[in-house]
């Protein structure tokens, strides 16, 4: 593109054009969808994960009443 026609461009939007808001289309996101499985996984795991957590601190505790 050469400098006139960039100036050619530019003389063909008004200045009221140049300022108008473009319309935008916004798409919804699709939901997450998580296994049946997976979330019975996970759900186990924080469980274990909280009653290992609650007996190491239950016993680290009871080691330093000795």
């Amino acid at each position: 593109m050469i400098a006139e026609d960039a100036i050619y461009h530019a003389e063909a939007f008004a200045e009221d054009d140049l300022d108008e808001a473009d319309i935008v289309e916004w798409y919804e996101t699709r939901p997450v969808t998580v296994p049946s499985a997976v979330a019975t996984g996970a759900i186990i795991g924080a469980f274990t994960l909280g009653v290992l957590t609650a007996v190491g601190a239950l016993a680290l505790m009871g080691r330093l009443d000795d």
